[in-house]
């Protein structure tokens, strides 16, 4: 994810210049900058200047920071040492474009540092804040649909692991399996194995339906899920992010038609590689011109190295590794961190880029819960909950019912599925009620990142 895009909306001006003077800060972003000893950060800026600045930072994002602190510094050298960065003499030479790197390197690196919130630790505090709280952004992998039957990627047991072992599909490395050019030069490796993750096989697991209450119950500000299943969209939620698109819709290799993902849904479950009908149905003349633009028009007596599949193949709308990323990942990051007031993090290593840096764009002063099977060594979350994810939704759902009648948890069995009717599911594995246990002598790692 780009890191020029990584800020939050302009603050309103005159609310900036009222806090400034609240703070003391004592120094003008807009104004010249003062060219001191650049060695020594207390030369122009006090202790609490510096404290403001950066606190500034944690609940703006870098963006509106930029705006406010540094749009007129030409070059802005000396504020990259309000982040303990030194430059030598030829990088502080360097056009302003360059120093501007720096410094949001800096920035980026501050922000990874986020401080707990003190105040926030129990159980019980995680349900006080899923009770009160009205603009909550939920963000989903994998351990949410492990309990459905769907494995995971990357643990001992996960997809990865299942297919070095497996060793049918002769893949030099798992990954392959979804690389966008692996997948170009042979699409039957990937419909061989397609099916046994397509969601109509499956049923939502309690923690989807924990997303749709959050939903019902007009709490929802969206949820970005790295899952490419769909079961939220199953489970009947409507403000849901595929951050690494999903089998919802499909689009041909070769003229870019978009179909819904049903249209392909018989030949992935029959294991076959579906074809765009438009090209299919194309003249011969137009087919040759579309094979020639990809470098595939051959002599017609070469027919020893026709390829088994024409370019027309149809893919799924996952992200494969060496696509480009979808834009609705940073727009909605844009729109979000200003609304934000709640964060929880449910089944997810958040190694995965662009998720890896979904916390870095968000506000540091709002709380975040993590509810996941092992700790998160790379992030600080106030509030983490361990186990089994679905279990650790229902005890919070028991917990929030008692006093908030709404929240009560409905089963896979009289919850509505969007699920095609002809579709033989898999039901997730419910565990039994159970209250999350604890870290230590509370419910939030000690650890520091």
């Amino acid at each position: 994810m780009g890191k020029d895009d990584d800020g939050a909306d302009d603050v309103d001006e005159d609310e900036d210049e009222d806090e400034d003077e609240e703070n003391g800060s004592g120094f003008d972003g807009r104004s010249d900058f003062p060219y001191f000893d650049y060695t020594d950060p207390s030369r122009w800026w006090s202790f609490e200047v510096v404290n403001n600045m950066k606190t500034y930072l944690r609940r703006h994002g870098m963006k509106s920071f930029m705006v406010r602190y540094a749009a007129n510094l030409n070059p802005p050298v000396n504020m990259i040492h309000l982040f303990g960065i030194d430059l030598c003499d030829p990088l502080r030479q360097k056009k302003p474009k360059t120093i501007i790197y720096f410094l949001k390197v800096a920035m980026t690196r501050e922000l990874h540092n986020r401080v707990k919130l003190k105040e926030y630790n129990t159980i019980e505090d995680a349900t006080y804040l899923i009770g009160t709280h009205r603009r909550i952004l939920i963000l989903t992998g994998a351990g949410i649909s492990v309990s459905c039957g769907i494995p995971d990627f990357r643990s001992q047991n996960g997809l990865y692991a299942s297919l070095k072992n497996e060793g049918q599909y002769e893949l030099d490395d798992p990954q392959q399996m979804f690389d966008i050019n692996y997948f170009k030069e042979n699409p039957a490796v990937f419909y061989s194995f397609a099916r046994q993750i397509y969601p109509s096989n499956f049923t939502p697991s309690p923690c989807h339906r924990f997303i749709k209450l959050v939903e019902d119950n007009g709490t929802l500000l969206r949820n970005y899920t790295q899952n490419i299943d769909t079961l939220e969209t199953l489970a009947g939620v409507k403000n849901v992010l595929n951050c690494h698109g999903s089998f919802a819709t499909a689009s041909c290799l070769a003229c870019n038609t978009r179909v819904p993902g049903t249209d392909i849904e018989d030949e992935i479950l029959a294991g076959d590689v579906p074809l765009c009908k438009i090209c299919s149905a194309a003249p011969a003349k137009k087919v040759a011109r579309k094979r020639g633009k990809r470098g595939k028009k051959r002599d017609s007596d070469d027919d020893d190295d026709e390829p088994p599949y024409p370019p027309w193949v149809m893919k799924p709308d996952i992200t494969f590794f060496g696509e480009k990323l979808s834009v609705d990942f940073e727009k909605a990051l844009k729109e979000d961190r200003s609304e934000v007031d709640l964060i929880i993090i449910i089944g997810t290593s958040m190694k995965v880029a662009p998720v890896s840096e979904f916390l870095v764009n968000m506000p540091h002063h709002v709380p975040q819960i993590l509810i996941n099977k092992t700790p998160i060594r790379h992030i600080n979350p106030d509030i983490i909950l361990l186990g089994d994810a679905d279990a650790i939704v229902e005890h919070l759902c028991a917990s929030l019912s008692p006093v908030l009648p709404d929240w009560v948890l409905p089963s896979a069995s009289t919850q509505s599925l969007q699920a095609p009717p002809h579709s033989k599911k898999r039901r997730s594995t419910e565990p039994a009620h159970s209250e999350p246990r604890r870290v230590g002598n509370r419910y939030s790692a000690s650890r520091r990142c």
